[in-house]
């Protein structure tokens, strides 16, 4: 099915010396016939003639939106810049989770995140169009969401992540976190499960992903990322698993979000040299 798409920008692009520039921009979901708003950070030599670049997927967690992340954690231009990225940071609404409901028409963000938005970005920036070029990531919902769709979507990403992600669902019974919106109530286990990060890795895709995560050892749902680490270990998936000092908050996440850019920016130099 051709994916109807259009951009919106809003105002100038904001230009900060010795760092990136910022858009936001409409993306037409032809999954769910709506637009949506997202944040595309740029380098500053974004312009430069015959210069194309990697793209990292920054999700938002539960209760945010499109604009968190440069909001809360405005040095992202800068990374932008030092990693020579393209950052994007789509919209999941409040409470998607980044996946398909099978409940609501207007909840499909694992097609809109996993594929559409990627097609967007790829037509209209200056990307390099291939999935050892593409990484995502995010934090808690987003967490589940990097990993969740890095996983599903391996045609399109060849790196994942997750920041003190929220990777259990089955776990998460809680009605204010409106998974059962999504998924139906927690009693439908087999669907909880096959949207699930342990039901991406049994899958055993376990060669074409690299893989981070890490959290904060007072995080109240670290246990949920050190399950997902005991899981890679046993089905021996490589990863890059990591605890620092620190809890669910954006202290946590802004310096979270630096160690897995230059991770990315690292691994995009690996295949560079392959």
């Amino acid at each position: 099915m051709r994916i109807s798409l259009l951009i919106l920008f809003f105002g100038t692009s904001v230009c900060v010396s010795q760092a990136g520039t910022v858009d936001t921009v409409q993306i037409f979901s032809n999954a769910m016939q709506r637009n949506y708003k997202a944040v595309v950070v740029k380098p500053e030599n974004y312009k430069k003639k015959g210069t194309r670049f990697e793209t990292v997927y920054l999700l938002h967690g539960h209760g945010g939106n499109f604009s968190n992340w440069i909001t809360l954690v405005p040095q992202l231009k800068k990374y932008a810049d030092d990693y020579q990225l393209l950052i994007v940071c789509p919209d999941g609404k409040i409470a998607s989770w980044y996946l398909n409901s099978p409940l609501s028409d207007s909840m499909q963000f694992e097609t809109y995140v996993g594929k559409e938005i990627p097609a967007f970005i790829d037509a209209h920036y200056n990307t390099i169009a291939n999935r050892k070029a593409r990484a995502i990531t995010g934090l808690s919902m987003g967490g589940h969401g990097g990993l969740f769709l890095g996983f599903r979507h391996q045609d399109i990403f060849s790196a994942c992540g997750s920041m003190s992600g929220a990777l259990l669902i089955k776990s998460i019974t809680d009605k204010r976190y409106g998974l059962e919106k999504i998924l139906g109530d927690s009693t439908q286990l087999q669907l909880y499960y096959e949207n699930s990060v342990m039901k991406q890795l049994d899958l055993r895709n376990k060669d074409s992903l690299a893989i981070i995560i890490d959290c904060g050892t007072e995080d109240f749902i670290v246990g949920m990322s050190r399950a997902v680490h005991t899981k890679m270990l046993e089905l021996k998936v490589p990863h890059d698993y990591t605890e620092r000092p620190g809890r669910h908050d954006w202290n946590y996440w802004r310096t979270a979000v630096q160690y897995q850019l230059l991770y990315f920016r690292n691994y995009f130099d690996k295949n560079k040299t392959l």
